[in-house]
């Protein structure tokens, strides 16, 4: 059966697997963001912590968002943003892992970022082909 042919209730299950792994990755970043030092210093006020912990809350609703385009709605372009976001992480991760080593918030990272990728692998092989479509 052609899963371009399949209604949108049954969705394929590499599809399934992608938004599994996907939401997995964006909880792991929830739990990241929610136990990060909000201290404030002489460099880093109350205020921008507030407005980091906001923007970092409005990116992973933007991700859950995209996830649910992509598996749900059959939408392409979802994937691309999520790709791009992808590299954007992996790059950041880098300089963090860099200029601190590996702790506990950047092996998180590391997971989530590893959980993405195999999502992503999801997306494009088995009954996923084809299920995307604009």
């Amino acid at each position: 059966m052609n899963p371009s042919n399949k209604i949108p209730g049954n969705v394929p299950g590499n599809v399934v697997w992608f938004e599994a792994l996907l939401y997995m990755s964006l909880t792991l970043d929830s739990l990241s963001a929610a136990l990060e030092d909000r201290t404030p210093t002489a460099e880093i006020t109350q205020d921008l912590i507030a407005a980091n912990s906001i923007i970092a809350a409005i990116m992973i609703l933007l991700l859950v968002f995209l996830v649910w385009l992509a598996a749900q709605r059959r939408k392409n372009w979802p994937r691309w943003v999520l790709w791009g976001a992808l590299v954007l992480s992996i790059y950041s991760l880098a300089g963090v892992i860099d200029r601190s080593g590996l702790q506990l918030d950047s092996a998180i990272e590391i997971v989530s970022c590893a959980l993405t990728v195999g999502g992503m692998y999801f997306s494009y092989t088995g009954d996923a082909k084809g299920w995307f479509n604009g």
